[in-house]
């Protein structure tokens, strides 16, 4: 069962689901919202063998700060040799990651159910 917490930031939720720590991205992401996210950001990931899913799914912009939260959780994880899910189905913010190329990398689920059932490679080194 899911506990659904106070938002720690008006654009973060952090909660436990299925032995993931789910880490809910709301409103605008970019470099105000990335700073108030980094250090939580750093918390979730630097467990060894920890089992992240961000969920992108109440995400209205998306910008280079974002990228770079996502690339920096995705380094950290892999380094600790844990695995690290993506949540995204706004058409702007998948454009962006498919563009950067961190669609590959990361391949964005269209649910957090879709997430938390895809293989523990997913998130692997390419």
């Amino acid at each position: 069962m899911a506990n659904q917490p106070a938002p720690l930031t008006r654009h973060l939720r952090i909660r436990r689901e299925r032995e993931h720590t789910v880490l809910e991205f709301h409103g605008e992401i970019d470099i105000a919202a990335a700073a108030q996210i980094t250090p939580y950001l750093d918390r979730a990931t630097t467990r060894p063998g920890a089992r992240v899913v961000i969920d992108l799914s109440g995400v209205d912009f998306f910008d280079c700060s974002g990228l770079r939260l996502l690339y920096r959780a995705r380094s950290r994880v892999l380094s600790q040799g844990g695995e690290l899910r993506l949540v995204c189905t706004h058409p702007l913010t998948l454009r962006i990651l498919k563009v950067t190329g961190l669609a590959r990398l990361l391949p964005p689920q269209p649910t957090l159910e879709a997430a938390l059932g895809q293989p523990e490679a997913a998130s692997g080194p390419v």
